[in-house]
């Protein structure tokens, strides 16, 4: 506890406290069943070995332990027939002998062990040297060494000889056996197996295999119990943290552990009951089974470890209940404390503000101003007082509670109750001094204005009425029907209001009784001379008076009030009803007469503005309010500890262009929409001249995400809190940094208002276009939301154009070079896609989701595959589905199959290629035409990286100035008035219902369609030409040419047939003429254009009802 400089006491938190005798007992209890927990598995040494690590010895069975016991209860082990036994190693030999010695509790090993060597089909020889190995190998206590000798006479008779000659070089006591009769004398058939005479079934594989799952157990119960006692003495070790960030992650750590710890002794006691279930299974089946004596140890020694483990595990939850109250307790102790610094501190500047306030008035008006500003300091002191109090209740919640820092929390309570009450007493001396100045105020204004009516009274009694004796008599009845209410509106004793009102009593006010009283005295004394002279008036006798008639009365325009205010209404709906007459911006005029419908949607539509102007001026000012209040707040150095090290330098990532958004809608929007206050349908053409401007919210949009990844790391730091605090908001910064996100999305709506109510009206139209530009916005917004999820893209984004469209598709993909399983397992699974279309390039990716909130959940996109649009071509219909269509290049040796989501997707995405493939389609036509006109006609064998006009068309200069200048020609493949011949040049992917006839270009829609003057002209001429678009023969004679093919034109025959030879097949066929212009028109009037060779020309464009066919080459430089 350290003193404040205020005099008053701080208590700092509780970091040590007092063990309490019952929490040391539990922990007590929890170390004492983890230590016999951990002594008690097995009761075996440490170093002992395992039957997981000599798994290969024992495999091998020269040596096994089938759990029987001698008479006496000896354990014996047995060693069977195994011819191998000299050859094993010592090693193995002392491993396998030592871990079966160590198998039976030391009561039985303390017996000592009978061994049986089977050796009746072995030699004396190997007999012997069995007998002599296990004498200095056999680690346990030997009780008795029984040995089934060998059965053949011979080694029989050596081994009785040899034996009574050999008996002492062993060392230990040996019985030779001549057979299992015998052996049955010194050990029970029950406890012997089935190989030595027994009734005892053993399996080996499954013996070693229960072994294993025994020590497992024992192992898994010795690891559990060190670790919980370890655990327990974290906890109980633990110094409490000092602050609540810190007391909430100790919290959560320990409860993780906690689980862990009690989920490892589920799994220990889960464990355990399978063993238990495994040793009693025999039972189970045979209630007459009787358990050979290692069996019964092994089941009491599981019984016993599992009992362990419950004791353990109910001490444990003791243990870690009371370390969790006493975490939780220190949990809400730091959360009052930091309540309390809080709350003292707001009160702290509570008190100050009142001791600074001034109650001292000067007038009933400035007494009823001062009086609200106190209220207004009461409201929010009324607040504060109410979290101190409440405040104070929890504290004595957590002392009923029986809360450890009870010495801690009492006094802070005290405290706070202290500074409540005091706060409170100084509002109520300052409200009771300004209601007794209010009084006193007021009673002051009564007495003056008592005298100022009373002055007027006085001159307002006419002198002509005075002279008669019964008007004088009415004069004076008036002033002493005044003077009687002198009692209700005059101070009466100046003494005693000085008396009365002393605490209140300032110079100032002392000064206006004083005045008060002398304008008082002067009235009185004014009506008792007026009261004197009119009594003299009512007793003397006077001659009449000739009655004068008085002026007839001009009645004054400021003696109604209602008058005035019928006037100021009629002058305002004068003013209301010339508004309505204005002229608007065109030179109209609006009638005061109009229809009850159009006056009702022109309220509709000055109420949308209101809404407009109203959630623009809020909208501002929030702004400004998280610009002032927060991003300002980052470079103020006096905030600068509050602010964590993530988000140091980081404004600008916070923020993003808020600012630049804040200044626009400032300075530029707000006013100019106030502009359009009065005509609300003609604010349309504000959007639209603003168009430009509101696209810097595509920036903001763009960085929300790392904005709101970065609030949500520094969201609950101390900066934020304090400035939302500062602020008075009541929704965190994140609420505010949507606001930008919400304005642009919010304008639609009110656009869309505006339009319903503004049908026929002048300003439709552009109304119209702000919401179609508005709209484009948000889609821009969004679209590049999704451009920068774009992930593994090599080149600049920024380099490929505007993006125009993007959208999820399903794609096959055919390729003339590929794999040919390629091309056929396309066709049956589709991949998807996620198409971004941009000017220059159709960039195919792959749509991953993400994990997380908000924008951080926001799918990415993996770059796949890129297709310059200099070489992209489209078939509108592909394979009969009204949702497909190709996008090829490099004359279709690369074709992907697009499935949209419906078919008006896909048409807006076709119409979309076709703008991009036609604007291409002019350039390159405004490049060759400035080249003809340039005149340059290179050298067919010039270099590669040159560009020549073809050399394979006729007629000089002047034919191809007019081929040049004819524009490309579009045919329609379902015309009606087309070449019958021409339906055999259709291919099945390009043929389309009546439907879709709509879809494709047409002459008149074309822009660069030529004319029908020129079209009629037009004939062809003997050449090569590249083949634009796909053509199949309709007869034998005909020939099928490809996109991409390079024909030559040889002879021209009857019925417009011309001989044509394609030099890629080197077949040689008819095509009619009328085929030919749609196939090679395009080429050829763009004046095709070669590479080094001249042998290859740049085909352009040729379009359909029913399929474009798009090629460019990137090496068209114009």
């Amino acid at each position: 506890m350290k003193e404040r400089t205020d005099g008053r006491q701080e208590y700092a938190g509780e970091r040590f406290v007092r063990i309490s005798l019952e929490e040391m007992e539990s922990y007590y209890r929890c170390t004492q069943c983890c230590q016999r927990l951990h002594h008690g598995v097995l009761q075996s040494e440490d170093g002992t070995l395992c039957a997981a690590e000599i798994g290969s010895e024992l495999q091998k069975q020269f040596a096994i332990r089938p759990g029987g016991r001698g008479m006496n209860g000896n354990p014996v082990i047995v060693l069977p027939e195994f011819p191998d036994f000299s050859e094993l190693e010592e090693e193995e030999v002392q491993n396998v002998l030592g871990y079966l010695s160590s198998i039976p509790s030391v009561a039985a090993s303390a017996v000592g062990f009978i061994l049986v060597i089977d050796r009746r089909l072995d030699r004396w020889a190997a007999v012997r040297a069995t007998l002599l190995r296990i004498a200095g190998s056999f680690p346990g206590n030997l009780h008795l060494v029984l040995v089934l000798r060998p059965t053949t006479l011979l080694q029989r008779t050596l081994s009785d000889f040899l034996f009574k000659y050999n008996r002492d070089e062993f060392k230990m006591k040996v019985v030779m056996l001549s057979s299992v009769t015998e052996l049955h004398a010194y050990i029970d058939p029950g406890q012997l197996t089935t190989e030595l005479g027994g009734t005892q079934e053993y399996r080996h594989d499954s013996w070693i295999s229960h072994r294993t799952a025994i020590e497992a157990f024992a192992l898994m119960v010795k690891t559990t119990a060190q670790t919980l006692q370890g655990f327990g003495t974290e906890l109980a070790e633990t110094e409490l943290p000092n602050d609540a960030e810190a007391t909430t992650n100790l919290l959560h750590t320990h409860t993780l552990k906690k689980d862990k710890m009690t989920e490892d002794l589920q799994v220990a006691l889960s464990q355990g009951g399978r063993l238990l279930e495994c040793i009693n299974e025999p039972l189970q089946t045979d209630p007459e089974y009787s358990m050979t004596g290692d069996e019964l140890e092994n089941l009491a020694t599981v019984q016993r470890l599992l009992g362990q483990l419950d004791e353990t595990e109910t001490a444990f939850d003791d243990f870690w209940e009371r370390h969790r109250t006493k975490l939780e307790q220190c949990l809400q102790l730091r959360h009052f404390e930091q309540h309390f610094r809080e709350v003292r501190a707001h009160l702290d500047v509570t008190s100050e503000r009142l001791s600074g306030f001034s109650e001292v008035s000067v007038s009933p008006a400035h007494a009823e101003h001062v009086l609200r500003e106190l209220s207004g300091h009461e409201d929010k002191a009324c607040d504060a007082l109410d979290r101190a109090l409440s405040l104070a209740c929890e504290g004595d919640r957590l002392i009923d509670n029986s809360h450890y820092a009870e010495d801690s929390i009492r006094p802070k309570c005290s405290e706070l109750r202290g500074a409540c009450e005091e706060i409170s007493s100084t509002l109520r001396s300052k409200k009771g001094f300004l209601l007794r100045a209010m009084e006193l105020h007021h009673a002051l204004e009564k007495a003056s204005r008592w005298c100022e009516d009373g002055i007027f009274l006085l001159a307002s009694q006419p002198v002509d009425r005075c002279q008669s004796q019964d008007g004088a008599e009415a004069a004076l009845q008036e002033l002493e029907r005044y003077l009687d209410t002198a009692p209700l509106h005059a101070i009466a004793d100046r003494g005693a209001i000085c008396c009365q009102y002393e605490a209140v009593l300032t110079t100032q006010l002392r000064d206006q009784v004083e005045r008060v009283f002398q304008k008082q005295s002067s009235v009185q004394e004014m009506f008792e001379k007026r009261r004197v002279s009119l009594k003299k008036l009512a007793a003397k006798q006077t001659r009449p008076v000739q009655p004068v008639a008085p002026r007839p009365e001009v009645k004054s325009p400021l003696s109604s009030p209602n008058q005035q205010r019928k006037e100021r209404r009629y002058s305002a709906d004068n003013a209301i009803c010339k508004k309505v007459e204005s002229p608007t911006h065109n030179g109209g005029t609006r009638h005061a007469s109009l229809s009850e419908e159009e006056e009702n949607l022109a309220v509709l539509r000055r109420h949308v503005m209101n809404e407009l102007l109203e959630t623009e001026r809020a909208y501002v000012e929030e702004l400004l309010c998280v610009l002032e209040g927060y991003a300002a707040e980052m470079d103020n150095p006096a905030m600068a500890h509050l602010i964590p090290s993530t988000l140091l330098s980081k404004k600008v990532v916070l923020f993003g262009n808020m600012s630049e958004i804040y200044q626009f809608h400032k300075r530029t929007f707000l006013k100019e929409l106030e502009a359009y206050t009065d005509c609300p349908e003609l604010v349309g053409h504000c959007f639209l001249e603003r168009m430009k401007d509101l696209q810097i919210y595509e920036a903001y949009c763009q960085n929300k995400p790392r904005s709101e990844s970065l609030w949500r790391q520094c969201s609950d730091c101390a900066f934020f809190q304090e400035c939302q605090k500062k602020l008075e908001h009541k929704l965190g910064l994140d609420s505010y940094l949507l606001k930008p996100v919400q304005r642009i999305t919010k304008y639609q709506l009110l656009l869309k208002e505006l339009l319903k109510y503004s049908k026929g009206c002048d300003g439709c139209d552009d109304l119209q276009q702000a919401l179609s530009s508005i709209l484009g916005i948000l889609k821009a917004v969004n679209d590049s939301m999704h451009l920068i999820a774009i992930t593994g893209y090599e080149g600049n984004l920024s380099d490929l154009g505007r993006l125009l469209m993007q959208g999820s598709f399903s794609v096959w993909t055919e390729h003339k070079k590929g794999h040919a399983k390629v091309k056929d397992l396309a066709r049956f699974k589709p991949m998807q896609r996620h198409l971004f279309l941009h000017e220059k390039a159709l960039l195919f990716c792959k749509r991953r989701e993400e994990n997380g909130e908000g924008y951080e959940k926001a799918p990415s996109y993996s770059f796949k595959h890129s297709l310059s649009m200099t070489a992209v071509g489209i078939t509108e219909s592909a394979k009969g589905d009204n949702k497909k269509f190709e996008v090829w290049c490099n004359s279709r040796d690369e074709v992907f199959i697009v499935q949209a989501p419906t078919p008006e997707i896909k048409t807006s995405w076709l119409n979309e290629i076709r703008k991009v493939l036609t604007q291409q389609l002019k350039a390159c036509r405004d490049a060759s035409q400035q080249k003809s006109s340039d005149s340059v006609f290179p050298s067919p064998t010039s270099n590669s990286s040159s560009i020549s006009l073809s050399p394979f068309r006729s007629g000089g200069q002047k034919n191809l100035k007019k081929q040049e200048e004819k524009k490309a020609e579009t045919s329609s493949v379902s015309d009606s008035s087309s070449s019958p011949k021409h339906k055999g040049w259709t291919k099945a992917s390009l043929s389309v219902d009546a439907s879709e006839e709509n879809d494709g270009y047409s002459s008149s829609e074309d822009p660069m369609n030529s004319d029908p003057e020129d079209e009629a002209g037009r004939k062809l001429a003997p050449g090569k030409y590249t083949v634009v678009a796909d053509c199949e023969k309709a007869g034998p004679q005909e020939l099928s040419v490809k996109s991409g093919d390079m024909v030559q034109l040889i002879r021209e025959g009857e019925e417009g047939q011309w001989f044509v030879k394609n030099l890629r097949s080197s077949q040689e066929g008819w095509v009619a003429a009328a085929n030919l212009l749609s196939l090679i028109s395009e080429s050829k009037s763009s004046q095709s254009l070669s590479s080094s060779d001249g042998s290859v020309s740049g085909n352009l464009s040729t379009s359909s009802s029913c399929s474009e066919t798009y090629t460019s080459f990137s090496d068209i430089k114009p």
